[in-house]
């Protein structure tokens, strides 16, 4: 028996791939080259597209794995367990002693807390352990291709042929992600070419395997979004249950305005050990990821800059949680 979402998956797959002998779908060879075109309009060489899109196929494994994703089907606690393992944490803090000195200089240069850098890097990579054998343009141009974000795929797509046009890459070594991300922080094609730095002046930008580059594109990236080095992410809180009856009013989409920590303070929210909210009075925003009956958090700008980097709430709330173990457990 093919149980509901799978059974949702192949419908989806047949509406997009054609029917299920295909070799490809019917309108792929047209989308193709359109995409040729477009790519050679905007300056990239013959020899790049013909390595990068002769004989290139969408891979239908590349859309269930876009619509199995964790942040669509696990609670935070169930994400947080996960992600934020005790393993990673245990080898966030190897990582922080051995780079201490690197990521102290970075850190003071970006102004960005080590302790982010490491999370992010540990999330996105396993601290380089992980970082994805997928053929990037492949990955993308499938989902340009499909329909529920083909334009901002497509966007990626470009600049994944833009890498290679200006020689930053190899189209045979552009492995990574399913989603098309790449190196040890998983940055996609337009964050590689606006953020990432050649940190160790050897004149390349290089994410695969300079800890230098590694460090400084993720502190540029956050830095470029405004991230304040006086603060942290934020932190759990208990809530009274006026606050969690209140929750459909006063929230949109499970996070609310700012309003300064003192104010929620005086609304019953405490620490998640029930003591008191720190005393600055910064602007913070309380988020409830699985909604009003789950678990809740005050969260100060830096999370929102970390969703810059994934726009959700469980990874930024996983990359927050991890930083506070490396930093303090």
């Amino acid at each position: 028996m093919i149980r509901p979402l799978a059974a949702a998956f192949v419908l989806l797959c047949l509406g997009l791939f054609g029917p299920a002998n295909a070799a490809i779908p019917a309108n792929w060879p047209q989308w193709l080259a359109e995409l040729r075109t477009e790519a050679a309009a905007a300056g990239i060489r013959e020899s790049i597209l013909a390595e990068a899109l002769d004989g290139l196929n969408p891979d239908p494994e590349i859309l269930e794995r876009d619509r199995k994703q964790a942040e669509f089907t696990m609670t935070a606690p169930q994400y947080l367990t996960k992600v934020v393992s005790d393993a990673k944490v245990k080898r966030g803090k190897e990582m922080a002693a051995k780079h201490q000195e690197l990521l102290a200089r970075i850190g003071a240069k970006y102004g960005v807390q080590p302790r982010f850098i490491l999370a992010i890097w540990g999330v996105e990579s396993f601290y380089g352990t992980y970082t994805g054998k997928k053929p990037v343009i492949a990955s993308l141009a499938t989902l340009a291709f499909d329909r529920r974000r083909s334009k901002f795929f497509r966007r990626q797509l470009m600049a994944s042929l833009e890498m290679a046009n200006r020689g930053l890459i190899e189209v045979s070594n552009m492995k990574g992600s399913w989603a098309g991300a790449m190196g040890q922080p998983q940055f996609i094609p337009t964050s590689y070419l606006a953020y990432a730095v050649d940190e160790d002046g050897d004149g390349r930008r290089d994410i695969w395997s300079s800890e230098a580059d590694i460090f400084g594109s993720i502190a540029n990236y956050l830095a470029k979004h405004g991230w304040d080095a006086n603060q942290t992410w934020g932190r759990a809180i208990q809530v009274p249950d006026k606050i969690r009856q209140q929750w459909g009013s006063i929230a949109k989409r499970d996070m609310t305005g700012d309003k300064g920590l003192q104010e929620w303070a005086k609304r019953g929210v405490r620490r998640a050990d029930g003591s008191g909210l720190p005393s600055p009075n910064i602007a913070t925003r309380l988020v409830a990821p699985d909604g009003s009956k789950g678990v809740f958090f005050a969260t100060y700008g830096n999370f929102r800059r970390i969703m810059r980097y994934n726009p959700s709430y469980l990874y930024a709330l996983a990359i927050g949680t991890l930083s506070d173990r490396i930093e303090y457990q």
